[in-house]
This record gives C-alpha cells, structure tokens and sequence, in this order.
C-alpha cells in the first residue's frame, strides 16, 4: 500500500527523496506529494504516477535539508491532488505523511471542526497534523505533540512528521504498518521499506509497534510509547542497490523471472537452516499454512506435498478469513505462516493469535520485517528485492522453502538432491522465451482463459490464472481437472484458450481424458507436458519440458513458462505488467 520517506541531509533534500520515493512505486498508488522545511513548509503534490506529477510541477524543485515524501493508495477520498499527501495543520506550521487506517478519524475531525479546525481533503490523515497542532498550541513540543496524538488514534499507522517550529528534527511513529530507520554518515533516513534507501545506505532499524522516532542529521532517538529511550540493533541488508534495479530489462518483472534460477540456487543454501529448524520442532499432528494470494498458492502445494509425504493431515487457511478457525488450534498444532514482505496485515493479525496456543514457523523475504520478530522459527527465501507487483522470484523461492522443508521432515534424501536440479531445469524454461512470446501474441486478445491441473498441478493452474489476471485484465480461472464435469464445461466455447499442465505421474491419464473432453468442445488447448509425450502433438500450442519433470517437481518448473505467458500478453496488450491497475505490492491495511 502507500510508501513513506524521510530524510534529513546535509544537502538539498529533494533529488535524493524523490529517487527514494520511486523505490516506492511497486507499492501501489495513485498520487505523490513532497513537504520540505526551510522557514516554511513546502509541499508539491498530484494525483496520478510519480513521472506524470513530476512531468507537471516539477517535484524536485523544492528547497530544504529535511524532507517527507509519499506514494498513497487510496482508502479515504479519490485519488485527487487535495487527498495526496502530505497534509498540513491550518497555521501551514506541521506536515505529515502517513500509511494505515485511522479508524476513529470522523470523531476526532468532528472535535477538530468544533474548536475552529479547518479541512481541505477527505482523508482520514488530516486529522493527525490538526491533532499535531492543537497539542503544540498548548505549549508541547513537537515529539511530545506527536505522541498526545498517537494516543488518540485507533487503528494502523506509520507517520512522518515535520514542523516549522523545529526544523532540524523528523518524528516518527509506527503502529501495524511498516516503518525503517536508516543510519549512514551523511544523514538518517525514514522509509515504509528497504528499497528505498538502498542507494543511501544498507543499514537498518526496524521499529516495532508503538515505538515512536526523534530523526536527526547526526543522530536517531528511538522511544516506547512513553518517550523511554529503547536500545535498537543495527541490520546491514545484503542486498545491493543494482538488485532492485531494472538492469537493462524492458520490467523488473521479466528481470525477475530471469533471476529464478539463481534464486533456486540462493534458497537452497539454506537446507540445512532448515533441517535445524525441523529438528526443534515439537510433536505435532496437525500443520496449518496461513497465507494471502500468491503465498496462499504456494501453501496448497505444500498441503498436497505434507498429504502425501508424511501422511499429516494439512490445511491452508486464507489469513483473511483466519479469525473463523483460529478456535480449532492447539499445541499439536504447527502454523506455518508465508508472507513475501513479512508485513501483510492479516497474516500479521493472524500470527499474533495463533503464537499462543500453537508452534509458529514463518517463511518470508525480507529480513527483520513485523512477522519473522512475531514467529517461533523463521525460513528465509533468499530472493532479494521484488519489485514488480506480480510475484514471481518470491513464489519460486517460497515453493523451494517449502520442499526443502517437507523433504527433512521426511527424510527423503532422494528429494533433496532432486531439488538440486531445479535451477538448470528452470534455466531451460527460461530458453524457451521465443516460443511462449509467439503464443501471448496469439491469445492477446482473449477474453477469457481457463487453467486445468491435478493434484500438485492444480495450485499451479490456479496461480497461473491469478497471474494472468493481475497483469493483463484478462479474466482467468484455474480448475482441478476432474471438477469440469461439475460446472466449468458449461463456460466453455469455440475457440477459447485452456491451458492444461499435463506432466508425466499418476494423474496424467484422468488430466488427459478431462482435457480431451475440453478440446471436444472447441477449445484452443495450450498444453505444458513432457518433450516424449506423442499423445499431444496435436494440440493447437504445446510448451515441452524435459521428461524427469514429473507432477512431483513441475509446480517448481512450469510456472516459470506462465509467468512468461503473462508477462508477453501484458505487453503485446500495452499494459505496464510491473504496476498493474488497483493493485500493491505489500497489503498493508486489512
């Protein structure tokens, strides 16, 4: 969701938070603002993306040291210049920036209103510079002021603040929405995220809820809720700045898809993290995967790997809906939890019930976020920055994560080293670029797509369609194959596409015998199967892979070819695929 920077410098502030603010851009959002204190507040600010906005007003040309920028996705109010922020108090002395939901704004703007406040958008944010401004009218300090307001808010938050009345300090406060410190010699740093200082520096503080930031050029105070200074630890990030960099490719989306393999080999060093891991566990009988979107994907793959390898009975619950069976944990229980940004909101929530009664295991991305501090264990996918808003590098690596797990739960040694093969077989899908551009050309202009698997294929059939929807608007469903009978044949009609993942295993005959009754209907079949099966030469398009991908191992190889079908439709159809309309990159509200 929305993205926050701050930073105070020994130099003008503008270029450096406005290339920071770009970092942002995967986040989602529909408006951009910049606020900079001299003798006065500055601000720009416009509805639309960063190079539209900055094309118009000229974002950087703004003087001041100290600085507050912001990507917003709209909750409260249209996307419009008046709701962009940053918002200011009515004396034009105090501006904020802020990711979350103020849940109690009507109250607390009703009150401001009563005693002669006076607003100028329909956000919920602009209560709290209003708020920032009645205290310091009292005779409080700007941090004291920010930290009276904060006790009066409900709900979820990450601010930045500036004041004119003391112009050499940022204040910042964070309550379930991501905020990070960053510490370099040449000044100090606020963002809703690591890439965004990552040209500035690699080190890091995470904040925690409820801890509330005094920024300085030359100095970081951190505090608890009641201004008690608090010991923090300092994390350098590995990750380059050139990581989250397009690096000569059209999207960070294609580049992303292009690094998996090297990213299969990254997650795979951490086997024997996970063989520790697995041997701390506790007796279990039960294993629950709690996840959103793509991670939930991942999750049922894991459900049918955990079935059928270690004859545990599994269920992947969406962390949204998780409040309906959180009653049904116990300390038998294992949770896993996967969450590329590690700071989703409802997997957050859900995490922090499911911790007291049961054993939690997180797998996510980023290092120090909200989950992997909330977990009992925690898995690393080693994928570096995603940028693009469609995941792919980070499912590939969660599904990595995820074998390597089941395989030392299970002691299948043969699995293991089977694991190791994936990168080269990954670099060969990769290779057959060329071939899966020429079918994104022919079925760009589809309205509808269906997507057939069994068993482990039927999760990837269902994140093959997800990502089809994200990036090209087209409308895509995936299906087990042996549901069609019950519903789905009814929807098919002469000449739409169907891809049908087709690898060699037990499945293969009834997945064959279910899409031949497609194909009957007149269906276009784009079918992804083994490079010996004679059985499909026939079909209208055929993906082949090397014969070893049997249904055990494809949901590791075949969505790289989807995630290149997507990709290629996106851009035959000129859509951005990396900042997809309506969607973020990190949901950070509920």
């Amino acid at each position: 969701m929305c993205g926050i920077v701050g930073c105070i410098l020994n130099k003008e502030v503008a270029p450096t938070i406005i290339d920071s603010i770009k970092k942002l851009e995967y986040r989602g959002y529909d408006s951009v603002g910049i606020a900079t204190v001299t003798d006065k507040i500055n601000v720009k600010k416009g509805s639309g993306k960063i190079k539209e906005v900055d094309d118009e007003i000229h974002l950087e040309d703004i003087d001041g040291k100290i600085g507050i920028a912001h990507v917003r996705w709209a909750t409260h109010g249209n996307p419009t210049k008046e709701n962009a922020h940053p918002h200011c108090s009515c004396d034009n002395k105090i501006s904020v920036v802020h990711n979350g939901i103020i849940e109690n704004y009507k109250e607390l703007r009703l009150e401001l209103q009563q005693e002669g406040h006076t607003f100028k958008s329909e956000t919920d944010t602009e209560i709290i510079p209003h708020l920032i401004e009645k205290y310091m009218n009292e005779g409080n300090d700007l941090l004291k002021s920010t930290q009276l307001t904060i006790n009066r808010l409900i709900g979820s938050y990450a601010l930045a603040v500036i004041c004119t009345e003391e112009p050499d300090k940022i204040i910042g406060a964070r309550k379930e929405s991501p905020l990070i410190v960053g510490v370099s010699d040449h000044g100090n740093f606020l963002a809703s995220d690591v890439p965004a200082i990552l040209n500035e520096t690699r080190n890091v503080i995470y904040l925690e809820d409820n801890e509330i930031i005094q920024l300085e050029k030359d100095n970081v105070i951190i505090m608890d809720k009641d201004l008690n200074p608090i010991e923090k630890e300092i994390v350098e990030i590995d990750w380059d700045p050139e990581m989250a960099e397009k690096g000569g490719f059209d999207h960070f989306m294609l580049k992303e898809i292009y690094e998996e393999p090297q990213v299969i080999k990254d997650t795979l060093s951490e086997s024997s993290k996970i063989k520790e891991i697995v041997s701390k566990f506790k007796n279990f009988n039960r294993i629950c995967f709690v996840a959103c979107g793509t991670s939930y994907h991942a999750s049922l793959i894991g459900e049918y790997l955990i079935e059928t390898q270690l004859h545990i009975p599994t269920e992947v619950i969406l962390a949204s809906e998780f409040e309906y069976f959180q009653n049904t944990l116990d300390d038998h229980t294992l949770v896993i939890f996967i969450t590329q940004s590690g700071e989703t909101a409802d997997t957050i929530n859900a995490l922090k019930v499911a911790k007291q009664v049961s054993e939690t295991l997180a797998i996510v991305n980023v290092v120090g976020s909200s989950v992997t501090r909330e977990a009992h264990h925690v898995i690393y996918t080693r994928a570096g920055p995603e940028i693009g808003v469609a995941a792919t590098k980070t499912y590939i690596s969660q599904l990595i994560c995820i074998y390597l797990l089941v395989a030392h739960l299970s002691e299948n040694e043969e699995l293991i080293e089977r694991l190791y093969t994936i990168p080269e077989l990954t670099e060969e899908s990769i290779e057959r670029e060329e071939d899966i551009k020429i079918i994104a050309k022919k079925y760009k202009t589809a309205k509808d797509f269906f997507y057939i698997g069994s068993g482990f294929n039927y999760p990837t059939a269902l994140e093959g369609a997800l990502k089809l929807k994200e990036i090209t608007y087209i409308h895509a469903e995936g299906y087990p194959a042996g549901e069609l009978k019950h519903g789905p044949l009814a929807l098919i009609e002469d000449g739409i596409p169907v891809v049908g993942l087709l690898p060699p295993g037990p499945s293969y005959s009834k997945t064959f015998n279910n899409l031949q009754e497609i194909r009957a209907r007149g269906a276009h079949m784009i079918i992804l199967g083994s490079e010996e099966d004679t059985k499909i030469d026939d079909v209208h398009d055929k993906i082949v892979f090397n014969q070893i991908v049997d249904e055990l191992i494809a949901p590791l190889i075949y969505i790289i070819d989807l995630q290149l079908l997507s990709y290629h439709i996106s851009v035959e159809k000129d859509i951005d695929p990396d900042k997809p309309k309506n969607l973020a990159k990190s949901v950070t509200v509920v």
